[in-house]
């Protein structure tokens, strides 16, 4: 084996041309483009910061921008607040059936799913929870913020109403249950559940939901309002989760 074998020779670095009939920003997405269809980039990897392009393509952070704003147009990477910018990874499935649960099937995508419980309170039933779990507006709900995740990056923002007349012990349940609601919802006398219906829509992202999921605001959300019922029916769970439209694809199985 030859220990001494030069290192392969590094890609050049591409320099914007002025005056080429090709705008500036133009030019540096193409290249940022180029270097992730070779994988010099690769799925899920950071790019290099503002100020870094900067200085390689010698041009303003404006530019630099304007040109990060078009990958991100186009789906080629992602841009986190306050965390940089990212090569575009696959598009997950988040698998809805009669029995779906928060990992979403990620496991059999050989992703790692995990979540933690960003809060539970105490809220009043509005309309829309008052009708889908059979109850009347301004009962008492437990109001459950769960934020899902794939490979430790936010995947889902799920936001779940119980009626609490029937659930008294479930923040306690959801404590020992480590922040699983199947393990609190089988604590508390649920052990099965369906899912009943799913309704999906699409909007922009609120400020809190974009902060949670690290999602551009001016991108699309998928979200969807869903209602679990037991074994006998009845309505236990009211859900409304939003996921990031670019990285989440919602897969039906029935």
């Amino acid at each position: 084996m030859d220990l001494h074998r030069p290192e392969p020779a590094q890609a050049p670095v591409p320099l914007v041309e002025r005056g080429a009939g090709v705008t500036l920003w133009r030019q540096i997405a193409q290249a940022l483009e180029a270097e992730i269809a070779a994988g010099r980039i690769p799925p899920g990897g950071r790019l290099p910061t503002e100020q870094q392009l900067s200085a390689r393509f010698r041009v303003n952070r404006h530019t630099v921008r304007r040109a990060m704003e078009e990958l991100e147009r186009r789906g080629l990477v992602r841009i986190e607040q306050g965390r940089g910018s990212f090569a575009a990874e696959d598009v997950i499935d988040y698998q809805v059936g009669p029995r779906t649960r928060g990992s979403g099937g990620f496991a059999r995508q050989n992703r790692e799913p995990s979540g933690r419980i960003l809060r539970v309170a105490e809220v009043a039933a509005d309309d829309a929870a008052a009708a889908a779990l059979r109850l009347r507006r301004g009962r008492m709900l437990w109001l459950v913020e769960r934020l899902g995740l794939a490979d430790g990056r936010p995947v889902s923002l799920g936001r779940h109403h119980f009626p609490q007349t029937r659930l008294p012990g479930l923040p306690d349940a959801l404590a020992d249950g480590r922040g699983s609601i199947t393990r609190a919802l089988a604590a508390c006398g649920v052990a099965e559940y369906a899912r009943r219906s799913t309704r999906v829509t699409a909007r922009l992202p609120s400020l809190e939901e974009a902060e949670a999921l690290g999602h551009p605001r001016n991108r699309p959300v998928l979200v969807t309002e869903a209602v679990n019922v037991d074994a006998h029916g009845i309505p236990v769970e009211y859900g409304v989760a939003t996921y990031p439209a670019g990285r989440v694809q919602l897969h039906f199985e029935f």
